[in-house]
């Protein structure tokens, strides 16, 4: 799952739908006559007449779209074929601000042409449009097209054929059949006037003026509104992203649960943040659903508190630290030992060798004080100059809060950046060699990415070990509409030989005391039901605690319209067995749409 980033907003206004890197061109292009919508988008994904030229096109203009560079407009032929799987709709890319209106009858010369949002390297789908325009205005004041409506009955329950193993699993060459697959359905309907109605919020809006609802009410419903993310094999059909074709100042700002009121109408298209989208000429009305942020319970005196937060990116120049402060204080109830990610150096992003980050943990620290908190003590592993990922110059790393007046750090010198913890047996009991330490932050498995930090505490006279993850994200993962199905995850590769050494370490300490308490916990980058999660349990040395909750509640991120797992805290089996621990996904961040960091942080509680 990418974080945000000033790329994203700049690829959405600049990228140029006509960009030789991302089109697909035949050669020797043929002139065709004749051609009606439908038979330029056919009945696969790829036209068959990509790559030719089109003469007198004829449509409706059904929307226009005046900003960025992707300009142009969509026609419909209000005629349409009765074969369910070639869509009547088409975008034509004009680069400029196009000159026809909503209603005109239009002709259209042209160039086919498949454009594939975010490059062919991305993996994803293509869309269909018409370029290097020449257009004849037949009338206007024309009666656009009915909107095709979108809705639980009409979308098929299962998500995707799989592609052909010819086509290295590509489904772009398959004929579409939109009775029975939802992205079959979607692109049997690509350019068209569409239309949803009393649809539910399960993404909160976004920094860019987008959010996702579903048009499946009960499709996998969280507690709190959501669509819950379970397993691979269910992608939850009824998603749908909706932006609008207006001004994103009068964007609705809406939360999960929230629902848009009335119908939602405009052209499907496709684009690489989501896939098919509504480009909403007409937005339905929001109407909030009353979401508030959760809060956790206190831990009893007897139970020890063990958090993770990613606070994104947190540096010195922010101004989210008094809500950090105040979600650690009043939402999580001042956890007594709090994992932190993504705390960056001094000076964030500016990239001069700066890698101390004393400054923005003791500024959260200060702000944890001055909303009531306990004073924080920290501990914490500097990295290696730009060698452990994220932001260029920002230098994330993972870092320890504890509350001394309940827990005590045991300081043992010699843990730095290129050195190993180990484990030693003492007395007849597992003890780190350093602490805190960095698993072995050598090893290939942690090139370009956050290394884990270990760390020895005692709470009421017992010893409980904590490794601080942050592992490899998702960044360059095939999306789920993308055109190789089953999709390609191309970073579990760094991920799954991360946890294998997560899990080896949580072996060796185990080796030498079977009964040891040990919580592995962070951005786990990965579901709880993924091959990462099974390699972090091994044989039973870890177990994640978000499976104690039901499978509603299970979610810490919420991606294009699925709440899922990223944050995990795994626990040994001697907090496993003991059955009196306790598990909460706090929800505070995910769910809206002033979020102030894009994961919800976790809290285990137990008695060691």
């Amino acid at each position: 799952m990418p974080s945000r980033s000033s790329a994203r907003l700049a690829a959405l206004t600049v990228a140029a739908v006509c960009s030789a890197a991302s089109a697909v061109v035949l050669t020797s292009p043929a002139h065709a006559d004749s051609v009606r919508i439908h038979d330029i988008q056919g009945t696969t994904r790829i036209s068959p007449f990509a790559g030719q030229k089109v003469t007198d096109v004829p449509g409706v203009v059904t929307a226009t779209r005046t900003y960025g560079s992707s300009r142009g407009f969509w026609i419909q032929d209000p005629s349409p074929d009765d074969n369910p799987a070639t869509s009547e709709g088409v975008f034509v890319f004009t680069s400029s601000t196009p000159k026809v209106a909503v209603g005109d009858s239009v002709t259209v010369t042209g160039t086919v042409s498949e454009y594939v949002p975010g490059g062919s390297s991305s993996g994803n789908q293509s869309l269909t449009e018409i370029t290097k325009p020449t257009i004849t205005t037949v009338s206007t004041g024309n009666a656009v097209p009915a909107p095709v409506v979108i809705d639980e009955d009409s979308v098929p329950d299962a998500y995707t054929p799989a592609g052909d193993t010819a086509a290295a699993g590509s489904v772009n060459g398959l004929t579409l059949d939109p009775s029975t697959y939802a992205l079959d359905y979607y692109e049997s309907l690509e350019g068209m006037n569409v239309q949803v109605e009393d649809t539910r919020v399960v993404t909160a809006t976004d920094p860019y003026s987008e959010l996702w609802v579903t048009v499946k009410p009960w499709e996998h419903r969280s507690h709190r509104g959501g669509t819950v993310y379970g397993s691979y094999d269910s992608q939850n059909t009824g998603r749908l992203q909706i932006q609008s074709l207006g001004s994103t100042a009068d964007f609705p700002k809406a939360n999960v649960g929230d629902t848009l009121e009335g119908t939602t109408t405009g052209p499907l298209d496709f684009n690489q943040y989501g896939g098919y989208t509504l480009v909403a000429s007409k937005l339905g009305t929001l109407h909030s659903g009353g979401l508030e942020r959760e809060t956790t319970r206190k831990q009893s005196s007897r139970e020890l508190a063990v958090a993770t937060y990613n606070v994104e990116n947190l540096d010195p120049s922010d101004a989210t630290f008094d809500k950090h402060a105040a979600a650690i204080v009043n939402n999580l109830q001042s956890p007594d030992i709090v994992s932190l990610e993504e705390i960056q150096d001094n000076n964030g992003a500016t990239d001069d060798g700066t890698v101390d980050a004393n400054q923005t943990v003791n500024k959260l620290i200060d702000a944890i004080v001055a909303a009531g908190g306990p004073k924080y003590d920290w501990r914490s592993i500097n990295p290696v100059n730009d060698q452990d990922g994220g932001e260029p110059g920002g230098n994330i790393r993972q870092v320890f809060l504890f509350n001394p007046e309940r827990v005590s750090f045991v300081d043992r010198a010699g843990g730095d950046s290129t050195t190993a913890v180990g484990v030693t047996k003492v007395d007849g009991k597992a003890q780190l060699t350093v602490s805190p330490g960095r698993i072995d932050p050598t090893n290939a498995a942690w090139t370009s990415s956050r290394k884990p930090l270990a760390g020895e505490f005692v709470f009421r006279g017992k010893t409980v070990f904590v490794i601080a993850n942050h592992l490899n994200s998702k960044g360059g993962d095939q999306g789920l509409t993308s055109q190789y199905q089953p999709p390609v995850r191309s970073s579990e590769i760094q991920r799954h030989a991360q946890a294998t050494e997560v899990n080896a370490f949580v072996k060796d300490i185990l080796s030498v005391q079977k009964n040891a308490n040990v919580i592995a916990l962070g951005d786990m980058n990965d579901f709880e039901f993924s091959e990462t999660a099974k390699i972090l349990e091994g044989d039973g040395e870890l177990w994640s605690a978000i499976k104690s909750l039901p499978k509603s509640e299970r979610y810490t991120y919420d991606y294009q319209g699925n709440e899922q797992v990223l944050d995990q805290i795994l626990i040994s089996p001697a907090i496993r067995r003991g059955c009196d621990f306790e598990y909460d996904s706090v929800h505070v961040n995910s769910e809206f749409n002033d979020q102030i960091s894009d994961h919800d942080p976790q809290v285990l509680r137990f008695r060691p």
